[in-house]
């Protein structure tokens, strides 16, 4: 079976932004394109009992802030950070005094208690984690009239039941991490990231640290999707590679590549996802873009003060309108079809991936908990390390900017 990175779109570069599967359709061109419904093809054979599946998954953690930490490279001391890492100038801690003069406030509390907590626990080269909880942020809670030991380091509240041996070992922890990422490398400048590796288990345990591996089980050869739901994401994806054999190559090609046409199509996207919708009527989404363009540019014009500068924009403003013609339309309707198919399929593997979680996940609302999925998944190309993010977007939207969601850092309890 093919590799879903056969095509090399997605390199092992850091782990500091991942696209949506069903956006490589805009942002990879034809190998992204090819890349997403390789990726759901593999999921779907994992998922239905095939063993020889080239692909693993691993859960998108909630939790804040990231956290980076191993033996620099160039002086092979331990040394914690957060994003910094791959700046120009790396920005690395390798003792209080460095994260006072650049930290305060909780975060400043947090990446201490990660040094001292991890620089004993064998780590070697770089790892990335999500810093899910110290020993303050642990909650005896409640949910369903089922007592719970808790943890809200975001927008997701985690459960599990007090009398578990699970519980019992948070209980004890004065910090806890889940580990994605491992990067090799020179300098931190050069290094690449590795998806999907085995990190917590190759670690010194400590009763002071609750961690574990973002990766889930291998279910290879395990059937845990029907043949019903098995045969409508094979329907969905054989669309999908219908859509993408008429969709020309060059607009794909530009869509990528010209980065004013690539913001303005995701931007638009993404307010119709904030709106709590899906793409209902591609035609009349794709018609709809050259109204949006012309808002937008409208009001970015309207904050210029001269001629000069209003002239410049509004000869952008042309510029990209020039992309929609009644061909190009045409084809971008054909992209938006691929899109939705993408995304359909994406989501019936999504709700079945939910049900193999063995921690319990909410939202805490004004009026009490509600059941969600994990933020999302990662599916990592076992032979060649690719990764790509699946995420349902609608309820990760909601979640996120609903003003009924309460999260971690605004949590009175």
């Amino acid at each position: 079976m093919k590799s879903f990175k056969d095509h090399n779109y997605i390199a092992e570069a850091k782990n500091t932004h991942m696209t949506h599967i069903e956006d490589l359709i805009l942002d990879g061109g034809v190998k992204g394109a090819r890349q997403a419904i390789l990726a759901l093809r593999s999921l779907r054979d994992m998922l239905s009992g095939n063993a020889k599946a080239p692909v693993d998954i691993s859960v998108k953690w909630d939790g804040a802030p990231a956290v980076f930490a191993g033996i620099d490279p160039e002086d092979g001391q331990f040394f914690v950070a957060k994003k910094g890492i791959f700046a120009k100038n790396p920005k690395v801690y390798k003792n209080h005094a460095d994260i006072d003069d650049d930290t305060s406030g909780d975060l400043n509390k947090k990446l201490k208690l990660a040094y001292d907590n991890l620089k004993d626990v064998g780590i070697t080269g770089v790892i990335q984690g999500d810093f899910m909880f110290e020993k303050s942020d642990l909650k005896a809670e409640k949910i369903n009239g089922v007592r719970h030991i808790t943890f809200h380091p975001n927008t997701i509240v985690y459960a599990i039941p007090f009398n578990t041996q699970l519980a019992k070992v948070i209980a004890k922890a004065k910090i806890g991490i889940v580990w994605h990422t491992k990067y090799t490398g020179t300098r931190f400048e050069n290094m690449k990231a590795s998806f999907g590796k085995s990190i917590a288990t190759g670690l010194k345990k400590t009763p002071n640290v609750w961690m574990v591996d973002a990766t889930y089980p291998d279910i290879s050869g395990k059937a845990v999707m029907s043949a019903s739901e098995t045969a409508v994401v094979t329907k969905k994806l054989s669309d999908a590679g219908k859509v993408f054999r008429k969709v020309e190559a060059p607009v794909l090609k530009e869509l990528e590549d010209n980065k004013e046409l690539n913001l303005v199509v995701n931007i638009y996207n993404n307010t119709v996802v904030r709106r709590g919708e899906r793409i209902a009527d591609p035609k009349k989404h794709a018609k709809g873009l050259i109204k949006f363009v012309n808002e937008r540019y409208a009001k970015q014009i309207s904050k210029l003060k001269t001629p000069k500068g209003r002239g410049k924009k509004e000869g952008e403003r042309n510029k990209l309108l020039e992309f929609f013609s009644d061909k190009n339309l045409g084809i971008l309707e054909q992209v938006f079809i691929l899109h939705t198919l993408v995304t359909d399929a994406k989501l019936i593997i999504i709700n079945k991936l939910k049900t193999l979680s063995n921690i319990d996940t909410f939202v805490k609302t004004k009026s009490g908990y509600k059941v969600t999925g994990p933020e999302g998944f990662v599916a990592i190309d076992r032979t060649e390390g690719g990764a790509v993010k699946l995420v349902d977007r609608l309820e990760f939207s909601t979640n996120n900017f609903s003003p009924d969601i309460i999260k971690g850092w605004d949590n009175p309890g």
